[in-house]
């Protein structure tokens, strides 16, 4: 019987159509373009074969093509009769994640890698911080992540792919010095990893290396290709060591290049997230508003993401609102809220008191920001995402603080700042030091 690159039997009897599963696997897992293409070419030769339409479900989604994504699934559903067990269990695990059926879809994935730990789409799936686990709204999931990865790790070996993994959940866990070692191991066995790149760079931010999260960064991006979906995203984490190297004209030019709207490489919610968290914390640094930009992200928005689903990005969604004075940011947090009321919300009420204190910041109120957000430090993880995207609420805090003059408070927050992280662009900072 065939198989596929982590040695999984696949239904087909086209080696056609396995070897181009194969390739569209790899290109998926790696973030280099061409994916969607490799899994039509499998779908081609089998048209048959559900695993490849469920693989082209993925990158569909993960474009934002959400009706044609659920089509995929629904055919690859439909064909899972005829496959294995584990293509079976593969497919109903997506459709799980895809219904939004969250802690179905956590118990899912780990009875399925129970018995099929080297599922590589299914690890990917739930272990990246904006997955499954990491949008499960669960405090504490960093930690559970970490734990998943250790645990299949000797399913592994030295595996690249699985060890860029790895090395972020480590590091999210704030394991720093295996998760260096780890992701050094991984870029150098295949530096063509946009998640190799993706995990170094998150570990310099973390343990503050500056130099070298630049140095790497500007070169990987040079021989990345402009339509890889990573290209923006990396582009973005770039900026933020420009920033803080004071090198505003760079983090600038970046910023047009690779993060704006008409230049990001990746789906709706990461064009938002990036773009919105750029020219918030540029903001947060000291450097002028570009209203252009921050009405266009708003009015992409608009269009792109319409209704509440995901804390991270929704986030964004609301900043962009309060930042062009749109009362529509009062209208998505209390749509939030109904869902939280309802338990359809993973994070709860947490985003909408959020929204108030990012509302109440634009305003100048300083004092409401920090009745706000103050509450709710130490619960950054609840809606998703990365430490280094968590900082965009902290430094925003911390500029409530030196803007109502409460240095004191300025300086306990800056005192439990996870040590080692990389610096905090925030003007008039040094007064609190």
């Amino acid at each position: 019987m065939l198989s596929d690159c982590y040695d999984l039997p696949v239904t087909t009897a086209s080696a056609d159509a396995r070897d181009a599963y194969v390739e569209a696997s790899r290109l998926a897992l790696t973030f280099y373009p061409g994916a969607l293409e490799a899994y039509d070419r499998a779908i081609a030769a089998d048209p048959g074969f559900a695993l490849a339409h469920a693989g082209r479900a993925l990158v569909l989604l993960r474009q934002g093509d959400v009706a044609e994504a659920r089509a995929a699934l629904a055919t690859a559903k439909g064909l899972v009769a005829g496959a294995s067990e584990r293509e079976a269990s593969h497919v109903a695990f997506f459709e799980l994640v895809f219904a939004g059926e969250t802690e179905a879809a956590i118990a899912a994935l780990h009875a399925h890698l129970a018995a099929w730990p080297r599922d590589a789409l299914v690890v990917a799936a739930a272990a990246n911080p904006n997955g499954l686990i990491g949008g499960s709204g669960r405090i504490g999931q960093k930690r559970q992540v970490a734990v998943l990865m250790d645990s299949l790790a000797p399913h592994y070996g030295d595996d690249f792919w699985f060890g860029s993994y790895h090395a972020m959940a480590l590091s999210e866990d704030g394991q720093f010095a295996p998760a260096r070692a780890m992701i050094e191991r991984s870029i150098a066995a295949n530096p063509n990893n946009a998640h190799g790149a993706h995990g170094f760079a998150h570990i310099c931010y973390e343990t503050g290396d500056l130099e070298a999260g630049r140095s790497y960064l500007s070169a990987w991006l040079a021989t990345y290709p402009r339509d890889g979906f990573f290209h923006g995203h990396l582009s973005w984490h770039l900026s933020l060591f420009e920033i803080q190297a004071g090198n505003w004209p760079e983090a600038s030019r970046l910023y047009r290049d690779a993060i704006a709207l008409d230049h990001h490489s990746g789906g709706p919610q990461q064009k938002i997230s990036d773009g919105a968290a750029f020219l918030w914390r540029s903001e947060l640094a000291g450097h002028p508003r570009d209203a252009a930009a921050w009405r266009a992200l708003h009015d992409y928005a608009r269009t792109a993401l319409p209704r509440p689903g995901n804390g991270l990005y929704d986030l964004h969604v609301i900043l962009a609102q309060a930042v062009t004075g749109d009362e529509a940011a009062d209208t998505r947090a209390r749509q939030i809220e109904a869902l939280a009321q309802e338990g359809r919300y993973l994070s709860g009420s947490y985003l909408p008191t959020l929204a108030r204190g990012f509302s109440a910041f634009e305003r100048g109120d300083y004092a409401a920001t920090i009745d706000a957000l103050a509450p709710l430090a130490g619960e950054n993880e609840r809606i998703g995402g990365s430490r280094a995207q968590h900082d965009l609420i902290d430094f925003t805090l911390l500029r409530a603080y030196l803007g109502a003059d409460r240095l004191d408070e300025a300086r306990q927050l800056l005192d439990a700042r996870r040590p080692g992280a990389s610096g905090v662009p925030v003007e008039g900072v040094a007064a609190a030091r």
